[in-house]
């Protein structure tokens, strides 16, 4: 869905397809909890979305998350976009896969791409927005907030500062979440850009 070409297919969609195909890689019991997110446009949306979409099929937020990108994004999602979140750094977790060889200008797109996200880290102005709006060619736009009702105001949030707000995986003064309660088994959340 973020490229006309390829029609009203996600990415996460076609990462799921790519799975299935394969045979889930030798572990079909993967499909019955494989879930896609429709609506990110760019990677902080892939990470912000999907913790909507953890919500929308549990009924709570992640204990801990694994995003798994290129290499050469970890700074993006480590420092930038989980700060954004306000995503406890100790249970997030990042795993790079290596850039292809002919990638020829990654490192210097990631820069310049790091570069407007600390400026504009929910990416509202600018060529931040631009891109996502070349990457909505079929108008899908964002999560409706009252989907998550707790994470609605961030979800609705824009401005070039972090979001000084609640979130429901912070702790309130009694030491109580909205993340998963103990004992419960599924407790993560992966985020593949």
């Amino acid at each position: 869905q973020t490229r006309q070409a390829a029609g009203l297919r996600s990415e996460g969609l076609s990462y799921w397809l790519v799975a299935e195909a394969a045979g889930w890689f030798g572990h079909p019991e993967v499909r019955n909890r494989a879930y896609t997110e429709e609506h990110a446009r760019d990677s902080l949306e892939n990470l912000l979305f999907s913790l909507c979409r953890f919500y929308e099929l549990t009924g709570h937020y992640p204990a801990r998350i694994t995003a798994v990108s290129y290499t050469l994004k970890q700074q993006r999602f480590e420092q930038l976009h989980r700060a954004a979140v306000k995503f406890p750094a100790a249970v997030f977790k990042f795993l790079g896969t290596p850039v292809p060889p002919g990638a020829t200008g990654a490192q210097a797109g990631e820069a310049a791409t790091v570069a407007a996200f600390q400026t504009d880290p929910y990416s509202c102005s600018g060529p931040l927005l631009a891109k996502k709006a070349r990457r909505d060619p079929f108008a899908v736009g964002p999560p409706h907030p009252s989907r998550c009702p707790g994470m609605a105001e961030l979800l609705k949030y824009c401005a070039p500062k972090v979001y000084s707000g609640a979130v429901p995986w912070q702790k309130s003064e009694d030491g109580a979440t909205g993340l998963m309660p103990a004992g419960r088994r599924s407790s993560r959340s992966g985020i593949y850009t």
